[in-house]
């Protein structure tokens, strides 16, 4: 298999993750990431081309801005080194359009899951966005089957709505926010209704995952503790998306 396509999308990857970083900081506080050079979130000074390199820049700067030596936000080399993770998993198990399709899935995902897990939110611009990658790729021709992802879009979004409805029904307060059903729709209508059950135990056991490191690192987590459900989710698609890729190969 040739590399150049995990390594292609792996670079590209790093890119995005660095504006998706960008925007997870940004868009909460009401700032705009798209206007503006990048600067220094301390002291304000314009960085430069040598400081803007993907998880590279934050490297060799020990995680510390060269103006004023304020520690640099770790969360920009995370979500970059996610990126460059996800765009090399996409071109190693679909070289081509398909692998091309599965990162854009993956980095659209990063960007709700970055959000979901730093402000408990998960934006419908952003949500609408997934779901219309989604269309464009189910006509240009990509698995799974129109109908089949119709019906994923559909029984998602009822499933979690019908969910959390229950759950305020009988505990007198929201237990899901708003943004859950609508991730689990756009989920459904890039992998189908047949994967659906599968997203939802799997992002059920990352859940229970957390929850058991953090009891035997001795940080428990008390049982009205909010966990964002739509990072779990984000993480249990793009695995879902590598094993239905793999697994049709």
């Amino acid at each position: 298999m040739s590399a150049a396509w995990p390594v292609a999308l792996g670079l590209l990857g790093a890119i995005f993750g660095s504006f998706i970083a960008a925007l997870v900081i940004r868009w909460p506080q009401g700032r705009s990431v798209t206007r503006g050079r990048s600067a220094c979130d301390a002291c304000g000074r314009t960085l430069t081309a040598r400081e803007l390199v993907p998880v590279v820049s934050f490297a060799a700067q020990r995680g510390r801005c060269r103006g004023c030596d304020a520690r640099i936000d770790p969360l920009h080399w995370w979500i970059e080194g996610a990126g460059l993770a996800i765009g090399t998993a996409a071109g190693a198990v679909a070289p081509g359009w398909l692998g091309v399709s599965g990162a854009v899935f993956g980095w659209l995902l990063l960007a709700l899951a970055a959000l979901d897990v730093m402000a408990f939110w998960l934006p419908d611009r952003l949500t609408a966005a997934l779901a219309a990658a989604a269309l464009v790729t189910m006509l240009a021709g990509f698995d799974p089957a129109p109908a089949d992802r119709v019906i994923g879009g559909l029984a998602g979004y009822g499933a979690l709505a019908a969910i959390a409805w229950g759950y305020q029904a009988w505990r007198g307060h929201p237990g899901m926010g708003g943004g859950d059903p609508k991730l689990l729709g756009a989920i459904g209508l890039w992998l189908g209704w047949r994967l659906l059950p599968a997203v939802l135990v799997l992002a059920c056991l990352i859940g229970l995952g957390i929850v058991l490191f953090a009891r035997v690192t001795g940080r428990p987590l008390g049982r009205d503790t909010a966990l964002p459900f739509g990072a779990l989710l984000a993480a249990a698609a793009y695995l879902a998306w590598l094993v239905m890729v793999t697994s049709g190969s």
